[in-house]
């Protein structure tokens, strides 16, 4: 029982105080569904580093980006591949991500209301050697970022 006396007769007891619900009421991980990722490499990495990186690292750098960007949408959007499964697709059979991760990208801007600026259909860049790679990457770390930062992610 409450130890608050009963309202005055012909008055409507307060309505509680609202209680803020995560974008889709789901959870993954850490936190609530919608809630930018503390840990946000689509935000701390700029286009020109990670393509520095692959280089210098012989496509190293591929497989943590790929494990971090995955991760960090899974806990966004809810749903998606996540870390560990986009990581065995990218050392098995990576054409698969450039298909998958426009489209979880794709999914995510959907969801809050906006058009996408990727969709599935730009994985067949991998069908150019090279340059797709570099075209398909330049387009969804951009709207990776423009993103984030639209959430109020900090840009390094």
């Amino acid at each position: 029982m409450s130890d608050l006396p009963p309202p005055p007769a012909g008055e409507n007891p307060p309505p509680p105080p609202p209680v803020a619900a995560p974008v889709g009421g789901a959870t993954y991980g850490f936190g609530p569904r919608g809630v930018v990722p503390p840990s946000t490499s689509s935000v701390y990495y700029s286009v020109g580093l990670t393509i520095l990186l692959m280089i210098v690292t012989l496509g190293i750098w591929g497989f943590f980006w790929t494990w971090h960007t995955s991760e960090d949408l899974k806990k966004y959007n809810g749903d998606g591949l996540g870390g560990g499964i986009a990581l065995v697709i990218y050392i098995f059979v990576s054409p698969v991500l450039m298909f998958t991760m426009p489209n979880e990208i794709k999914n995510m801007y959907e969801r809050d209301g906006r058009p996408s600026p990727v969709t599935a259909i730009w994985g067949l860049w991998f069908l150019l050697p090279l340059i797709g790679n570099i075209v398909w990457y330049v387009k969804v770390q951009n709207s990776l970022n423009e993103f984030w930062t639209s959430k109020g992610a900090q840009r390094v």
